[in-house]
Formats: structure tokens, sequence, C-alpha cells
């Protein structure tokens, strides 16, 4: 998921502005199958009300898709939801948009965090006024939330390695990492870097910070190519804003070869939106980690209905093919399934990334 980085005087200005919050609120678990109805929270307990859900952008075809899905999921699960607000890539700016949702009444929130420590002070905002959160993407390092929807992002990382070390017997590989300030990018950039330490020591990584930012990306790439002309792969973290900066880069340099081809560049993108799946098509990349837009917005939907019944849930297997795993803040997450489509299975149907256009 793309996200900014808070610089060092913008993150204390922000968690600054918010008092430490009163610790008795609404914590709820959850196990998509098992459920436990405790005592409702000051949420109403009936799961009525309206529903805030604030976007981190809307510059990325994979949050376009799950801005389109909001609406969708919020009828079926019978969940209210105001029309969503885009905080255009700025940690302060969704802050203030968690304080506008709440002053309007309402009765819960679904937020994809932009950064996962910045992010507290509106968390904190809503448990003082008993309002149960909904992680959508992100995982926040600190505050109380009732859930977080989100895939496992280690496995993005390790997905992307086993990939590229099983096609690439040795040489340098580039991952452009995500931000750092993000739990995603973290276990993203971690998860790779140690899993071609372990499984593919042949392989030398070199890294981008690009922090979500397709200029970055791009411009880093530029420089990384004429230093590192015998590039053989690239782990891209979010082909949403990744892909198009890419594509273009190589190809500005004369090294866009196709799948097949002699030079081709290996290359694995994290996303699942339908541009990345063209790009299979056509040999441009290899290999893409789908990001469950889709679901994302269904469970995000249900979890904040559940969280505004007061109903509570526990760690373990789902009853929608996920596990709950409860994460070393204490908080839980339900961790969504992101199967690794390649040419061999691009097609698929069932597929998000194939339904949209």
């Amino acid at each position: 998921m793309p996200g900014r980085t808070v610089g060092k005087r913008n993150r204390i200005r922000i968690i600054g502005a918010v008092a430490a919050a009163a610790s008795a609120s609404l914590v709820l678990a959850a196990c998509g199958s098992t459920k436990d109805t405790g005592s409702a929270g000051s949420a109403g307990g009936d799961g009525t009300g309206k529903v805030g859900v604030i976007l981190p952008l809307l510059t990325s075809p994979f949050w376009q898709s799950y801005n389109d899905y909001v609406p969708k999921m919020a009828k079926s699960e019978g969940v209210e939801a105001l029309k969503t607000v885009n905080s255009n890539s700025d940690p302060s700016q969704q802050i203030t948009d968690i304080n506008n949702e709440l002053n309007q009444g309402v009765k819960g929130l679904v937020v994809a965090p932009l950064d996962s420590a910045a992010i507290e002070a509106g968390l904190d905002q809503a448990e003082r006024k008993g309002v149960p959160v909904v992680a959508v993407d992100v995982a926040p390092d600190k505050g109380k939330v009732a859930m977080v929807v989100r895939a496992n992002n280690v496995s993005y990382g390790e997905k992307a390695c086993q990939y590229l070390g099983e096609q690439i017997p040795s040489g340098k590989v580039v991952q452009i990492m995500g931000d750092l300030a993000s739990v995603n990018g973290r276990d993203r950039s971690e998860a790779f870097r140690a899993c071609v330490k372990k499984n593919f020591p042949k392989l030398k990584v070199l890294e981008i910070p690009a922090k979500w930012e397709s200029d970055t990306a791009a411009s880093q790439l530029g420089t990384l190519l004429n230093a590192n002309p015998d590039l053989k792969g690239i782990y891209m973290q979010a082909g949403g804003v990744y892909l198009a900066p890419t594509l273009q880069t190589l190809k500005s340099k004369g090294m866009l070869k196709k799948a097949g081809q002699a030079g081709h560049i290996r290359i694995v993108s994290n996303d699942g939106i339908p541009q990345e799946y063209d790009a299979i098509r056509k040999g441009e990349i290899d290999a893409t980690v789908s990001q469950p837009a889709d679901l994302y917005a269904k469970y995000g939907m249900y979890y904040i209905k559940a969280a505004m019944e007061g109903k509570t849930f526990k760690p373990g297997p789902t009853d929608h093919d996920s596990t709950i795993v409860k994460l070393s803040s204490g908080i839980l997450e339900d961790q969504l399934p992101a199967p690794l489509v390649t040419k061999d299975n691009v097609d698929d149907p069932k597929l998000w990334g194939n339904t949209v256009k």
C-alpha cells in the first residue's frame, strides 16, 4: 500500500496535537467463524449508525479500485457508509479527516493509515469518543483498533524473493521499496532481504527507498541502472505507483525487453491491478502478488459492523480462507489471502483485477 513518510517535526506536531487518551475503550478481537457476542461497546451495540471511510490517496489504481468497492461492500454488509474521504497522501491531513468524521457523529471508522506511527493521534481521538476503528491495509504501531484487515505483507516479500530467486541463478536484483514509516514497507523490504540472504546467496540485493512515490522511483532507478547496467531483476513493492515509471525508465534506456528475449529483466510486483495483468500478458513484467482490494473493502465493512455491535472474536482460521493473528502490539489482524499471479494464471476470472476495467 502506498503512503508517505512524516518528517520528525511534522510527526511531533501531529502527535502533540492530541492529548493522551483514556485507556478504557472497546477492544475487539477477531475470527471470522467463531463469534462471541460479548458486551456491546459504546458505539451503539446494534451495529447501526453512520460509518466514515478514510482513504490514504487516490492516485494509485489500487486505491481507486478499493474506493469503487467500498459502497458496494457497505451495502452488502448492511453498513451505512458515508462518502469516502481522501487524505491525499498527507498523514497530518488524515488526522484532521478523522476528527472531521468524528465531529459528524459517526459510530464507526474504517481507515487506511498512511503512517503506522502518526495514525495513533487519530486513533486516540476515536477512542476518547468510544468510536471503534478498523484499519485497512496498514497496521498501526500503537493505538486502539478493533481489527486490522490486511494481507500478510511478509509473504509479499518472500513470494517476490522466491520467484526471482528461482528465475535468476546469480546477479544483481533491486527492490523498489515503499515507505519505511509504514509497516507494509518495512515488512516487504525486510522479508525480501532476509529471504534472498537465506535462500539465494548468489543474488546481490540493491535497494531504492522510494517512499511510495513514482517520481522518486523513476529518478533513482535511472541512476541505479546507469551504475548497474547488468541488473537481472526488479521487485516493485507497489505496482500502482511503480509500474508505469519503472517501465518508462527501462524503455528510455533501451532495457525493456519482453519475457523470452535476450536481456529481459525479471520483474515482480505487488498489487494485482489490471495494468499489471496487462503487463504480464505483454511479457513486460513476470509476476505480481494480488493484494485483495475487494476483500479489503468487504471485510473492512464486516468488522466495523461487528465492532459497532460489540462482538468479539479470537485468533485462528476464519470461514473466509484467512487467518487471524495477534500482532506484537496486541492488535488482531485478519490476514487475507494474496496469491502470486504469473502468465499461467493471469486470466483467472476469480482475480479481482480481472473484474474491473
